[in-house]
């Protein structure tokens, strides 16, 4: 999926992907990625997708991890961006909220029943506040959230691209 993200240092948007990620994409927590990825994803019956940008598709700017519970419920297993986008003074922006959209768009294709596009998680304690007011998360218990269809469909829109709604099933 084609995508774009914004190069702070330039001021202009480039052009990224977001694709499904091999064992080899997996970036190591030696180089400061909080989470061990390739023990991640050993899971059995998780999914894995990666954000590059288009012109430099070896460095990794995301990844995403996705299972789908009870065969019905998507979850966001887990989701981080590359350290030298982090905060105020992160390279690109926008890859979080681009991975997090395209969880949402795979709700409304994965999800079944009552569930077909609604995408939930848990969230780190300092993060709920966060999810909330960017991504348009709610609490469910505890720590757990989710983005209701309708958030989910205003992130499509807003970090995926207006040409992409039209073709997901909303109902």
């Amino acid at each position: 999926m084609n995508i774009q993200v914004f190069d702070t240092i330039t001021a202009q948007n480039v052009s990224a992907q977001i694709e499904k990620a091999n064992a080899k994409d997996m970036p190591l927590k030696k180089d400061n990625w909080q989470f061990t990825w390739r023990s991640l994803y050993k899971t059995e019956g998780a999914e894995f997708y990666k954000l590059i940008l288009t012109d430099s598709p070896a460095d990794v700017q995301g990844v995403l991890m996705l299972t789908l519970m009870n065969d019905e419920m998507l979850y966001m297993n887990n989701v981080e961006i590359a350290p030298h986008n982090y905060g105020s003074e992160g390279r690109y922006e926008h890859v979080a909220g681009c991975l997090i959209a395209y969880a949402c768009l795979k709700s409304f294709e994965l999800g079944k029943n009552h569930y077909k596009g609604f995408l939930t998680f848990e969230s780190k304690t300092a993060l709920i506040t966060l999810y909330q007011n960017k991504y348009g998360a709610e609490p469910a218990l505890g720590q757990r959230m989710f983005i209701p269809k309708e958030n989910g469909k205003e992130l499509i829109t807003k970090y995926l691209g207006e040409d992409i709604s039209p073709k997901i099933p909303f109902q």
